[in-house]
């Protein structure tokens, strides 16, 4: 008999995983589906208004829809959105003041949040330009929330509590819904007016809820990530509390319009529909991670999370060790994608990163990881992260390429 391969093993190690998640999509996609059925759903919803966006009856459902996915009052889906990152300023900026503070409780926030904070760069109206004070509990040698830290964080001025739910270009494990729900306990025992704020992305359809369940008041994220299904064009999405949800749409608008404006540019369909599919793609995208965890695991490679750990986001982390296999394991995964393969990807600086950036990503969608991707900050380690995936088959042709790449761990 023919000796398996790497990946052919690995496909056969993780069948009993991949039942697991095909379970857990369809829990979620029965909530999309009740949802839409509550809410009554139906062709009408998918015309699109022009100009100011006034009396759009397929936004308000595509609102209340989201906000009940998500377990929030309120939710605002727009496609003015530019990035996950924008709605996360929206937001913060909407609920902040002069003399306030910021905490993010677990570690350094991810890149593209630096400027906005103020951390990075200067004079383009951060929140530090705005007088909001920043100010982070940082991670346990093992990379995991300093609950004993946590347990006396909250100062008189602490307006609002960042946690970033995935682990960005962190190699610490990214956050559980129940872990959420413990950090918000531990907020609102020490002040029950601080603001519990999660950075949601990459997070989306993971487990069965999402963090307004567990107490969050506020999330937000993208729509070119998990919730769009990897066929939205553009866009993010703030849910939560209602006033708060509110607060960040003056901010996206201006204040007296809110959430009463945005035209959704003949985009309606398209956000319903890469709502039904999300569950789908994010099951897909999480089967392809645990093949890339197994393999390079036996590779001798370190990897975060481990092949068998449950998935708390669509991103897997291989520690390459060297700035040669970050960009061979980048340009393997290109030459496989379906837009673009005869590109060359090539470090560079990028918009909102402190380093520079290898990154593979001939996707359809401008930055829609959730297609597929692997990227990294050329800095030591030199760890790769690998994103999302619309069917793990593709993951598992391009992962083929990438083990010949790199080759086993030195």
């Amino acid at each position: 008999m023919k000796p398996l391969t790497q990946l052919e093993a690995a496909e056969q190690a993780m069948s009993l995983i991949f039942s697991k998640i095909d379970t857990q999509v369809k829990k979620n996609l029965t909530q999309i589906l009740k949802s839409f059925h509550n809410y009554r759903l139906g062709p009408h919803h998918f015309a699109s208004v022009s100009g100011y966006g006034h009396d759009d009856l397929g936004r308000q459902v595509l609102d209340q829809v989201f906000a009940d996915v998500m377990g929030a009052e309120a939710a605002l889906v727009r496609v003015q959105f530019v990035s996950g990152t924008h709605a996360i300023a929206a937001a913060l900026f909407g609920v902040l003041r002069p003399g306030d503070q910021m905490l993010s409780v677990a570690g350094a926030p991810y890149d593209t949040l630096e400027e906005v904070i103020g951390i990075r760069g200067k004079g383009q109206g951060s929140l530090k330009d705005f007088g909001v004070a920043y100010r982070q509990l940082e991670l346990t040698p093992a990379g995991t929330i300093d609950w004993q830290a946590l347990e006396t964080s909250i100062q008189p001025q602490t307006r609002l509590v960042l946690i970033q739910r995935s682990c960005g270009y962190s190699w610490r494990p990214s956050l559980s819904i129940e872990e959420i729900g413990k950090i918000v306990d531990r907020i609102k025992a020490q002040n029950p007016n601080t603001i519990c704020f999660v950075d949601n992305c990459y997070g989306e359809f993971i487990e069965d809820r999402e963090p307004p369940s567990v107490g969050a008041d506020l999330i937000a994220g993208s729509l070119i990530k998990n919730p769009g299904g990897t066929i939205v064009t553009a866009g993010g999405y703030i849910a939560g509390r209602r006033d708060l949800v509110e607060a960040a749409a003056c901010r996206l608008t201006s204040p007296g319009i809110g959430s009463a404006g945005g035209a959704t540019l003949d985009q309606t369909r398209l956000m319903f529909q890469g709502l039904f599919l999300a569950p789908q793609m994010v099951g897909e995208a999480m089967k392809g991670n645990h093949l890339v965890a197994h393999v390079f695991q036996k590779l001798g490679y370190p990897v975060n999370p481990l092949p068998e750990a449950p998935r708390r986001d669509v991103i897997q982390a291989v520690k390459l060790g060297s700035e040669e296999k970050l960009v061979a394991f980048c340009r393997a995964f290109q030459q496989y994608s379906p837009v673009g393969s005869y590109l060359d990807p090539m470090p560079a600086p990028m918009p909102g990163y402190e380093s520079n950036l290898v990154m593979a990503g001939g996707t359809f969608i401008d930055g829609s990881t959730s297609e597929l991707s692997a990227d990294g900050p050329l800095r030591e380690p030199y760890i790769v992260f690998c994103q999302g995936g619309t069917h793990w088959t593709h993951v598992a042709i391009a992962l083929e390429a990438a083990i010949e790449a790199v080759g086993p761990a030195s």
